[in-house]
């Protein structure tokens, strides 16, 4: 049965992690790539210059003006977006190579990366939006990373309110009141998700037809 697998492996998922900042979704992040086997983080196109200890195809594809806008035009992209003067995408080729291989891909992106996704791979994508369990919890635990500034930490707050407006446009919302409880429910979702018969039809459909015989 596991060699039919390889043969015919299921389709790969395409994993969208949002949250508002400080709601944990890169400690989510991190824990699922380092505990669950065959996923991978996407790795976005950037305008931007390759800061120190950043590797090329690993952190980041760094494209100039030209390549970018060239890539926009010839809709090489599956999200993209200007950000603080820098330009980013994520690369349609090899995220579907990934997915043609059985490979789960994961996306650390907000809602309007998630909405231009959901237009053209609505099939492949599954929408997970990480929630904290209040505002409360959220301002302390931003103000506990001891990273920003007063100023900072209220402007997070405040777009955070924004963020949070559009929980019901994704598939699961999750409550990180405890990391380890959300990463188990986070896994349960993900493990379901890999389950369902349109990314397995090769390999269950070819299965199934075996035991049918003729009619």
């Amino acid at each position: 049965m596991q060699n039919d697998q390889k043969q015919t492996p299921r389709r790969g998922v395409m994993l969208i992690l949002s949250s508002p900042s400080g709601a944990g979704k890169t400690t989510l992040s991190r824990r699922l790539l380092d505990e669950v086997e065959d996923i991978s983080l996407s790795v976005s196109a950037t305008t931007r210059q390759p800061r120190k200890g950043e590797i090329e195809g690993i952190d980041y594809f760094f494209v100039d003006d030209d390549r970018f806008h060239q890539m926009v035009t010839s809709g090489a992209f599956l999200e993209h977006a200007k950000v603080f003067g820098n330009s980013y995408g994520t690369p349609a080729g090899p995220v579907h190579q990934e997915l043609e291989e059985g490979r789960d891909v994961l996306f650390d992106i907000d809602w309007q990366g998630a909405q231009q996704m959901q237009k053209v791979a609505a099939a492949d994508i599954v929408r997970v939006f990480i929630l904290p369990p209040s505002l409360e919890e959220l301002h302390s635990r931003l103000k506990g990373r001891g990273q920003d500034s007063d100023e900072v930490v209220e402007a997070r707050m405040q777009k955070a309110s924004s963020e949070i407006s559009h929980w019901d446009a994704y598939d699961y919302v999750l409550v990180n009141d405890d990391v380890e409880t959300c990463l188990a429910q986070l896994k349960h979702v993900l493990e379901a998700e890999r389950m369902r018969l349109p990314r397995r039809i090769k390999s269950v459909g070819e299965l199934a037809k075996s035991m049918m015989g003729d009619e």
